[in-house]
């Protein structure tokens, strides 16, 4: 996770997140996006018919959009909330804010900090309430109406967000403040809201001649216009790959659930007595670490592997290469060498250059580990007379064999260990009590958008009210693949604000009358995830456009990554993962394996998010003229993967480029490589932690105080220095992944 997270406005975004389709750049306004769920593809959900968009005087008297939310904490009206609502919202939310801005551009008193860097700072206050609603929809319960209406706004979007940005007299305003910042006497925070503001116009062509400013409009509407195309692709494409098997036979392996629940999607796609095996959105794909069935592997594999490049609507080749195109032509006109060189100026890494060592000193060990790991499967292949060739198929089915070889366990044995709402509660909330000292109180009397969701009320250690926290954990069809956090409401100093913070999982719902059972993998997520929400909640800055995760890409996956620590944590871990049925608590031996088996697949693991972070670089480094033809599209990504060394065919990339979300329709461009800088920057701060005690009140307090409290009001890396007390070392990471013994 991805991320301008806690932005209250659309216009006034940092840079380039109009380049976004309006549903995934909303989701992740406030959102930040994971990689490391592996869930189940969600079961169908009815998708509701369209509905005719009203207007008038009585839909705009009663459209709760249209005034703060009268709620706790302000919560958003969900339950008021019809999606005829939003197309009046943003256009009065749209023309409301460009005559904020007008007033501040024309302004007869002279420029000053207060009368404009403050007043931008206050200007779009309907708009984003109506924004942040649409992108929490669109990305966790959307349809055909709002679907709709994103391909409409994105264009409209960028058009207003240029029209802010690109407006000759307020740039003049600003520039006057920012040349007299030396005699202003401002406050740190506040000197950074200028700085900021200030580059923020200047990235955005605020310096570029007229003409040039019509050629970045037009460039900017049409990435938008793709980008959107491009996120409801991947999602149409996932809903409609299922493979279709005939007979429970051919599932064996997969536990009954899973197998009811395939026969359930089969149902509702049209194929009742068969069985369907959705897709989620990664390549690897959660049943192939079960299914005895080789040729069911193969399918279910090709299926995945073919998304959004084998033709039909569906199809990503031409965005993908659309979109490389336009980007490097922007960043051209804005005058850099490539996209990722104008993206990661602003980036903790601070160039090309670092990103790309960083990647070819972590490649080469990684897929020479890979390559050992996937030596030991062959050899029991070969053991077992199999007659084929290990292939990326087969990859998790053997890689459970041989833990339980190695190990004398797998990772099913822990499932009954996690049930959920026990993770949620005696796990995530039990430690952030111990280290922050806050409490959680349940609200049933407040709703999110689904009956499923979780709404608790969240206390500070003296007792007084911090935050509102909404947990929304189960797949559906509607709702996109991964996990993120959402800001529903960001904190602010200047409105008073007390955050709202949502996270979201893809957690496949059983039967009715059945526990939730979670996967190791998915307990890891929740735990990121709440690291999100803490950084959201612990917000303490007087300017919005700081608040919570508003922090460089780089950054802002790093104290989710921290908070991973306490999942495994023996004190936390014996106090959720109890039997759900005995509520016996997890026999230490097999916790003992658990820690065992830590580092085992971390070759697999490493390859297969390099290989993903290496297209992201591969495409965003071109220039224009280089950039290749939708039809070479994938003979591009064949070759960047050769010349980065991590072709390997068992272990494709974690997302290829037809299905790649982060970067093609998110905020990832050219910084996919985040969390893999960020998890630097978490391994020394785990280390730190464990040196300093664990989990103690002292450690927690020091990380929110440090770090946490003030989201982007300050240097990302000073306050990783004023954490940790030291530099960035890539060694606590080497050691963790099992990769030192091989890094040179």
């Amino acid at each position: 996770m991805p991320t301008p997270h806690a932005s209250r406005r659309t216009s006034l975004l940092t840079p380039f997140f109009t380049t976004l389709g309006i549903a995934a750049l909303l989701a992740l306004l406030a959102g930040c996006w994971t990689t490391t769920t592996k869930t189940n593809a969600p079961a169908a959900a009815p998708q509701p018919a369209a509905v005719p968009t009203p207007s008038g005087p009585a839909m705009v008297a009663h459209n709760p959009l249209l005034t703060p939310s009268p709620l706790p904490y302000h919560l958003p009206p969900f339950e008021q909330i019809k999606d005829e609502h939003f197309a009046p919202a943003f256009e009065q939310g749209m023309a409301g804010e460009l005559k904020e801005v007008d007033a501040i551009a024309h302004n007869p008193a002279a420029p000053t900090f207060e009368n404009t860097v403050v007043a931008l700072e206050r200007t779009g206050d309907s708009l984003g309430r109506a924004s942040r609603a649409f992108g929490i929809l669109t990305g966790a319960l959307t349809n055909p109406n709002l679907q709709k209406l994103e391909t409409e706004l994105s264009p409209k979007f960028a058009a207003h967000r240029d029209a802010i940005r690109l407006n000759s007299a307020l740039f003049a305003r600003l520039s006057a403040v920012y040349d007299a910042r030396a005699t202003l006497g401002l406050d740190p925070e506040s000197a950074r809201l200028l700085d900021r503001y200030y580059k923020d116009f200047v990235r955005s062509g605020a310096k570029l001649s007229e003409a040039d400013k019509t050629g970045l409009k037009a460039l900017n509407a049409e990435l938008a216009k793709l980008s959107t195309q491009y996120s409801q692709n991947v999602l149409k494409e996932i809903n409609a790959s299922a493979v279709i098997v005939d007979s429970r036979e051919e599932l064996a392996g997969l536990s009954d659930a899973a197998i009811t629940a395939a026969a359930a999607a089969a149902k509702t796609a049209g194929h009742e007595g068969k069985f369907a095996l959705r897709l989620q959105n990664t390549t690897g794909q959660p049943p192939l670490n079960s299914l005895q069935n080789r040729a069911v592997r193969e399918r279910l594999m090709a299926a995945s592997l073919a998304r959004g490049s084998h033709g039909g609507e569906f199809d990503n080749r031409a965005i993908v290469s659309g979109m490389a195109k336009l980007r490097a032509e922007r960043a051209a006109l804005l005058g850099y060498a490539t996209h990722a060189a104008l993206q990661l100026e602003e980036q903790t890494a601070g160039s090309v250059n670092v990103v790309n060592k960083l990647l070819a000193q972590l490649a080469p060990p990684a897929v020479a580990n890979a390559r050992r790991e996937a030596a030991d499967m062959q050899a029991m292949i070969e053991a077992e007379h199999g007659g084929f060739t290990l292939a990326a198929c087969d990859w998790d089915f053997y890689t459970e064999k041989v833990r339980r070889a190695r190990y004398a366990f797998d990772e099913t044995q822990l499932r009954p260990y996690y049930e959920i709402r026990r993770v949620l509660v005696d796990g995530v909330f039990y430690a952030a009590t111990k280290l922050y000292g806050i409490t959680f109180k349940e609200r049933p009397d407040l709703k999110g958008y689904s009956p499923d969701m979780y709404v608790f009320e969240v206390f500070d250690a003296d007792g007084s009210p911090l935050a509102l926290f909404l947990g929304d954990f189960y797949a559906r069809s509607n709702k996109r693949g991964g996990a993120w956090m959402n800001a529903y409401v960001p904190q602010s100093g200047l409105t008073g604000d007390r955050p709202v913070i949502g996270i979201h999982q893809n957690i496949p719902k059983p039967p009715a009358g059945e526990p939730t059972l979670m996967t190791h993998d998915e307990v890891n997520t929740m735990f990121h995830e709440f690291g999100h929400a803490l950084h959201g909640m612990f917000s303490r800055v007087k300017y919005p456009r700081f608040a919570g995760t508003s922090v460089p890409r780089d950054f802002v996956e790093y104290p989710s990554q921290v908070n991973e620590m306490w999942a495994t944590w023996p004190e936390v871990l014996k106090n959720y993962a109890k039997h759900y049925q005995t509520g016996a608590p997890i026999p230490q031996v097999l916790l003992d394996k658990v820690e065992a088996a830590a580092k085992f697949n971390q070759g697999f693991k490493t390859t297969e998010y390099l290989a993903a972070t290496l297209l992201d670089q591969a495409w965003h480094q071109l220039k224009p003229a280089d950039v290749p033809a939708a039809d070479g599209a994938l003979a591009f990504e064949a070759a960047a993967l050769k010349q980065a060394g991590v072709d390997f065919a068992p272990v494709p990339p974690r997302y290829r480029s037809t299905y790649f979300p982060h970067v093609f329709a998110g905020g990832y461009s050219a910084g996919y490589y985040s969390y893999l800088w960020s998890e630097v920057l978490d391994a020394v701060s785990v280390e730190w932690m464990k040196k300093h005690g664990g989990l103690t009140r002292a450690n927690g307090d020091h990380f929110r105080n440090t770090l946490l409290s003030r989201g982007g009001s300050q240097d990302a890396m000073v306050m990783f220095r004023n954490f940790t007390g030291g530099d960035p070392d890539i060694t606590p990471l080497l050691k963790r992944r099992g990769l030192e013994s091989t890094a040179k």
